[in-house]
């Protein structure tokens, strides 16, 4: 079972550096995560969701290589490739995978233009090493949301939001 947390800054760059630290912890297993995504709202009020993985490359890839498999069978491999391709990026684009997308547009359109939060998808976390971690973003952000226990949420809200 995977845990949602939402945590939220009054400036953008500073989720996007959450997400690369967390990114890092991730490649040294510390944290293991189904989901991270950056999401802001400009000066005009339009949200934007920044996804960590672009489903339509990788559908398009995906689709690229079996298109090419299928065109080998009927003598144009070209066209396969070309057709499979498309199709893929089709299906990547409508694609969505992982932290529901309609619900962290919603819930961004309370945000204050110019600023950001992370949506983390969690399966599981060695916590006080991710803490340790993530010293530097001590007090400078807000706990939205979670589904974590009662007990870690405040641990995670006392940490981020500097609160006593």
């Amino acid at each position: 079972m995977s845990d949602l947390i939402v945590v939220s800054f009054p400036e953008e760059h500073l989720a996007f550096e959450l997400r690369a630290e967390l990114a890092k912890m991730q490649k040294a297993y510390l944290i293991d995560m189904e989901d991270v995504v950056v999401v802001t709202k400009d000066d005009s009020g339009k949200v934007k969701l920044h996804q960590a993985v672009n489903l339509s490359a990788v559908g398009a890839v995906g689709g690229g290589f079996w298109g090419m498999l299928i065109g080998l069978v009927f003598l144009n491999p070209l066209l396969g490739a070309a057709v499979g391709a498309g199709a893929g990026a089709l299906s990547g684009k409508f694609s969505d995978i992982g932290i529901n997308d309609d619900f962290m547009k919603g819930l961004a359109q309370n945000f204050q233009p110019g600023c950001s939060a992370v949506f983390i998808l969690v399966r599981k976390v060695t916590a006080d090493k991710v803490l340790e971690g993530l010293a530097e973003f001590k007090g400078k952000g807000k706990v939205l949301q979670t589904s974590l226990e009662k007990d870690q949420e405040e641990s995670l809200k006392a940490f981020l939001e500097g609160a006593s």
